[in-house]
């Protein structure tokens, strides 16, 4: 009697319904949690980027010796500090490793009065070829930026215009977005009167590295001796 009073029990009993009903839910429930949690992640980043791409522009653009006699000179070893303080400021987003960034020096040309790109620096082992111009180049009237929304530079004075390409790095999983590639522009009037002849070395016995755009070079470290590879 005892055994089938246990067994009616048993038949009336619901406590695992709701278990099941977990079991069934749970893994539709953390995959969109998971996926929620990427989206988040793919937005931060993205903002991130957009600052640093501002950052770089607004610190190229002030750069330089400060002096009452003649113009702001600046250095390669000042660039190379822009650019390995980017490298600080993005953290964990490995900027170098995963990214390229392009700083460029928009100018008039005495001459033609036309817009020419008179330098440019890059850092990243991303293979990004900018769209608007390489160091050197005749840009007509155009400037450089998208179209339509182009900067133009006024003459004697330059225009520090930045590009950041970026490979967004899943924090979860490749499968919930994919390979995304982020892309943010900025630029910045040169701050005071700078000297736009070229970019001088401080020390030409051993001079600063060139972060020229010919290389792919990814994260660094300051070296003993202070300087940036």
């Amino acid at each position: 009697m005892n055994f089938l009073k246990r067994i009616r029990r048993l038949l009336r009993n619901r406590s695992g319904v709701a278990m099941v009903e977990f079991a069934i839910g749970a893994p539709f429930l953390l995959t969109a949690g998971l996926w929620g949690t990427e989206i988040a992640n793919y937005a931060l980043v993205n903002m991130k980027v957009s600052q640093l791409a501002e950052h770089i522009a607004d610190n190229a653009s002030r750069i330089g010796d400060t002096s009452t006699l003649q113009n702001r000179r600046i250095y390669e070893s000042d660039i190379n500090d822009v650019i390995y303080g980017a490298q600080i400021q993005g953290g964990k987003l490995n900027l170098y490793d995963y990214g390229r960034v392009i700083i460029s020096s928009l100018e008039t040309d005495r001459a033609t009065t036309n817009q020419y790109i008179h330098w440019q620096r890059c850092r990243g082992l991303k293979t990004y070829a900018s769209p608007y111009g390489t160091e050197g180049q005749n840009l007509g009237t155009a400037g450089m930026g998208p179209a339509g929304e182009q900067v133009t530079a006024e003459p004697g004075d330059a225009v520090i215009f930045v590009e950041l390409s970026y490979t967004y790095q899943p924090l979860v999983s490749a499968q919930f977005l994919g390979s995304l590639d982020i892309y943010s522009v900025a630029s910045f009037t040169v701050r005071d009167n700078r000297d736009l002849s070229q970019i001088y070395q401080r020390d030409a016995g051993s001079p600063d590295p060139v972060q020229g755009c010919n290389l792919h070079t990814g994260d660094a470290k300051i070296g003993t001796d202070g300087t940036f590879g």
